[in-house]
């Protein structure tokens, strides 16, 4: 069983202003398991701990007390050179505001993960190509954000996750600023990846609607999982 998990998080404490008077506990002994091949939820209301979470996870921040591990690779002990490849290349991030550069194009966007990890310009431009394609953008890849439409904009932002090939996808609030219809579009997109390719995914959402679609649903509340159960069948 422990071979097979891609995150293995415990006891995860994470506290700001440490040592100080006004010192805050955000989350109060997270444990969290996620198998490889797993389309996981965590759910939660705004102030529930949520995005705190999802930065320990990405590594984009450390917790103050337990254990993560990402891949078998122990997180907490890692220098901070590793950390950022291994961000680079094992995790692909889509965030609900895009994080698109601006007066880039989408293939140019696409294409940035893999300049990081030191592939050739041919390299880079074939595999952007090739994802934009699978996210239906290959009519769009010359375009800027400022040309697209928030949901083209999303799926080049997936596009971009998928990059390197990662291990983990972390989907933050991802049709958050999305219109139904096209949240909608973006989730197929994630079920296509997780069924056809085997992703593993993880979707941080405020929405039951959308957990509810996932395999396995965590409930976050006040900085602790509340609950745990199976997501219906997706269908499409």
């Amino acid at each position: 069983m422990s071979q097979e998990l891609i995150i293995d998080a415990k006891n995860i404490i994470k506290r700001f202003y440490v040592g100080q008077e006004n010192e805050l506990e955000i989350l109060h002994g997270i444990d969290l398991q996620v198998n490889r091949g797993e389309f996981v939820s965590i759910v939660g209301s705004s102030g529930s701990g949520k995005s705190t979470l999802m930065n320990i996870v990405g590594i984009l921040d450390k917790p103050t007390e337990g254990t993560y591990s990402l891949n078998g690779i122990d997180v907490c002990a890692a220098k901070d050179v590793e950390l950022s490849r291994i961000r680079n290349q094992q995790i692909g991030f889509v965030f609900q505001t895009y994080n698109l550069i601006a007066r880039t194009t989408a293939l140019a966007n696409v294409e940035l993960p893999l300049l990081y990890a030191g592939v050739s310009a041919s390299k880079r431009k074939e595999r952007a190509e090739e994802l934009l394609e699978m996210v239906g953008m290959t009519d769009r890849m010359m375009h800027t954000p400022d040309e697209l439409s928030g949901g083209q904009k999303q799926r080049v932002a997936i596009a971009r996750a998928l990059a390197n090939n990662p291990s983990l996808i972390l989907a933050d609030e991802p049709t958050g600023a999305l219109d139904s219809k096209t949240g909608r579009t973006v989730m197929d997109l994630f079920h296509k990846l997780h069924e056809e390719q085997g992703i593993t995914i993880v979707l941080i959402t405020h929405s039951n609607e959308l957990a509810e679609e996932t395999q396995r649903l965590l409930t976050l509340r006040d900085g602790v999982i509340i609950g745990e159960r199976k997501g219906a069948t997706y269908a499409a």
